[in-house]
C-alpha cells in the first residue's frame, strides 16, 4: 500500500536562511502549536493501547519501547524516569535503541537498517507474551523497529507503536497503533522537531496514566518516588505536612524512618 511520508513533505516555509532570528523562532513555534492538537485527535488509540498495557502490568508484565535516533532515545528518556518517579523497578519498563547504548550520544551508522537486531535486542532482556512492546518512528519504515514488532507478533507479544506516517508499515503491522500526523516539519524532513514533540507527548500519557492506574499516585502525588536527592526529600517532607497535617519535625522524621512518602503515611500513627 502507498503512503506519504507527512513528516518529510515539503516545509510550509521556504528560504529559511533569509529569515530573521525573530521570525525563524515565531515561525518554530507557530509550527509546534499544531503538535498538541494533532496528539489530541489520537486519544482514542493511545487508550485502547493503555488499557493494555495497564491490564499486561498488571498480570506480571513489562513495557518495552523500541525506536532509532530521536525516537529510541525519547523511549529511553520515558522509561528511565519511571523508577525514579513511581518508585516501581528498573525492568517494568524498558527502553531500546538501534545500536545500542552508545547510540543514546551518537548516532551509530546503518543500525536502523538491521531487520534482525531489534528482536535479538529485546531477547537479552527475557520478552515474553506477558509483556508489552512499542515501536516508535515517525517515518513508520525503520527496519529495526519493523522487524522487532513482526516477531513480537509470531510470538503473541502485544504490539504498539507510535508513528507519523498513516497506513505506514509500522501502522499496520502493530496490533494497537498510534498515529498522530504532524504535518511536514520546519525543516523538511527534521523528525526531532514537531515529531519528536509529539512522541514524547505520547510517551508521558501513556507511562503516567499507566503509573497511576497501578496505584503509583495519592491524589496528585508521586508518593512512591525514590528519595534520591534533597530536592525530593523536601518534596516528600512537604507531602506529609500537607496529608497527615502534622509539622515540619515530625515528617521529616517519619520520613526518614520509613524511607518512603506511601510507607510513612500508612504508618502514621498505627
Amino acid at each position: 500500500m502507498k503512503f506519504t511520508k507527512t513528516t518529510e513533505e515539503n516545509s510550509n516555509y521556504q528560504h529559511l536562511e533569509k529569515m530573521s532570528v525573530g521570525d525563524l523562532l515565531t515561525n518554530i513555534n507557530k509550527e509546534d502549536k499544531k503538535v498538541a492538537l494533532a496528539v489530541e485527535k489520537s486519544l482514542p488509540q493511545i487508550e485502547i493501547l493503555v488499557k493494555e498495557i495497564v491490564k499486561n502490568l498488571q498480570n506480571g508484565g513489562r513495557l518495552f519501547y523500541i525506536g532509532s535516533g530521536t525516537s529510541g532515545r525519547l523511549g529511553i528518556v520515558d522509561a528511565s524516569e519511571c523508577p525514579p518517579t513511581f518508585g516501581v523497578d528498573t525492568e517494568l519498563v524498558m527502553g531500546l535503541i538501534a545500536g545500542g547504548d552508545s547510540a543514546i550520544r551518537k548516532a551509530v551508522e546503518n543500525a536502523e537498517d538491521n531487520l534482525l537486531q531489534g528482536w535479538a535486542d529485546l531477547k537479552k532482556h527475557g520478552i515474553n507474551s506477558k509483556d508489552v512492546l512499542i515501536g516508535i518512528a515517525a517515518s513508520g519504515t525503520t527496519p529495526y523497529v519493523l522487524g522487532a514488532l513482526e516477531q513480537a507478533r509470531k510470538a503473541g507479544i502485544s504490539t504498539g507503536c507510535i508513528t507519523m506516517n498513516k497506513n505506514s508499515p509500522l501502522h499496520l503491522l502493530a496490533e494497537f497503533p498510534i498515529v498522530t500526523t504532524v504535518g511536514p516539519e520546519f525543516v523538511t524532513g527534521s523528525s526531532r522537531m514537531k515529531a519528536g514533540t509529539a512522541q514524547k507527548l505520547i510517551l508521558n500519557m501513556i507511562s503516567t496514566t499507566c503509573m497511576i492506574q497501578l496505584g503509583k499516585v495519592k491524589g496528585n502525588k508521586m508518593v512512591d518516588m525514590k528519595l534520591s536527592n534533597q530536592k525530593l526529600v523536601e518534596r516528600g517532607v512537604q507531602m506529609l505536612i500537607e496529608n497527615l497535617q502534622i509539622n515540619r519535625q515530625e515528617a521529616a522524621k517519619l520520613l526518614k524512618t520509613y524511607g518512603s512518602v506511601r510507607k510513612a503515611i500508612q504508618n502514621h500513627k498505627k
